[in-house]
């Protein structure tokens, strides 16, 4: 089968295509072969490492998403699984082999069922960015702990970054769950993509005026700040966040988070930091069963006119997929495998 590996960290040109026997499923496994592979900021990061261009210790094949269809299971799976659609998360999460390649084994509840009306597109955009969205939207200490409809009514969420991947699916997920929601954004072509995701309310963050036009739609504050750059965010957050708000940091943009400490004691601010693949595993498997219902929903989808511009790329152009990513490309990069 064809795969995309590396064996030691660097620049997108340590990716190359070769030929690799094909796996077989073990025990409690699942045999998928790949039509869609996800490419999210974690895999250029992780395939980068130190930096150092340092080898490894064997051939890694990266991306963390994809979506594909059930070929053959192993011991203990449901034999009933095969032909089943699925969408993948963290296939190559302290694993040798990621979805940049045709055929993939991992664990059975790391490939979810995948409805016959949600494309591959969508399947492979999920994993890390979903997942990750949903922890952020349900750490708050006030809860609640799952997403359902409804869930978060009465509440007012601040996606920082409303175009991005994760931001999207904040946005999505929020709306689905009954929430107010104001997005961040620093352009607008961003704008309109995080009002296509359907926020209600969306500020350029980089106008003087970004905190009072926040306040202005959500006067008592916002009780949730899904935050992708903390340290640049920090003094608006700190200026809108509501009493016993929290802000859920998802991302390091670099800078440090340096905090007037005061203000947010009388307020009673929670931070939140958060790893979506070292998060407790009941939290991971709800988020997971939540994302299934949103999906079911119709809740959440992809491409440019629902807020999340696709980028396709051949499995033989996954370097430039990963050169994207890494450069910011605005949506979301995809490599047809199939």
């Amino acid at each position: 089968m064809r795969a995309v590996v590396y064996s030691e960290t660097g620049g997108p040109e340590v990716l190359r295509l070769v030929e690799r026997p094909t796996p077989a499923p073990g025990q409690g496994e699942v045999f998928v072969k790949i039509g869609v592979s996800g490419v999210n900021p974690t895999d250029w990061k992780t395939r980068r490492g130190s930096g150092s261009g340092g080898r490894l210790s064997g051939e890694l094949v990266p991306n963390q998403d994809g979506a594909g269809t059930i070929e053959a299971v192993g011991a203990g799976v449901d034999p009933e699984r095969v032909g089943q659609r699925v969408w993948l998360w963290e296939a190559a999460w302290e694993r040798p082999g990621g979805t940049a390649q045709e055929y993939v084994v991992l664990p059975a509840r790391q490939a979810v069922p995948l409805p016959d009306e949600a494309s591959f597109d969508l399947g492979a955009s999920l994993g890390i960015p979903s997942l990750t969205a949903h922890r952020c939207l349900t750490v708050a200490e006030a809860g609640p702990r799952r997403l359902t409809a409804g869930a978060l009514a009465g509440r007012c969420v601040l996606v920082a970054g409303g175009a991005g991947a994760v931001g999207h699916f904040a946005i999505q997920l929020a709306r689905w769950a009954g929430a107010r929601v104001i997005a961040t954004v620093s352009t607008d072509e961003k704008e309109a993509l995080a009002r296509a995701a359907g926020a209600h309310h969306v500020v350029n963050y980089r106008r003087p005026e970004a905190a009072a036009e926040t306040l202005s739609f959500a006067p008592d504050g916002v009780d949730v700040v899904t935050e992708v750059a903390p340290g640049a965010n920090a003094e608006l957050d700190a200026a809108v966040i509501a009493p016993n708000g929290t802000v859920a940091v998802y991302a390091d943009d670099g800078s440090g988070v340096g905090l007037a400490a005061r203000p947010l004691m009388v307020r009673n601010v929670r931070y939140q930091f958060v790893l979506v693949y070292t998060v407790p595993r009941d939290a991971k498997d709800h988020a997971v069963q939540d994302v299934v219902k949103a999906v079911a929903d119709g809740a959440l989808t992809v491409g440019r006119d629902a807020g999340l511009p696709l980028h396709r790329y051949s499995l033989a152009q996954t370097a430039a997929a990963h050169t994207a990513v890494e450069a910011g490309a605005v949506g979301k990069a995809l490599i047809d495998v199939t």
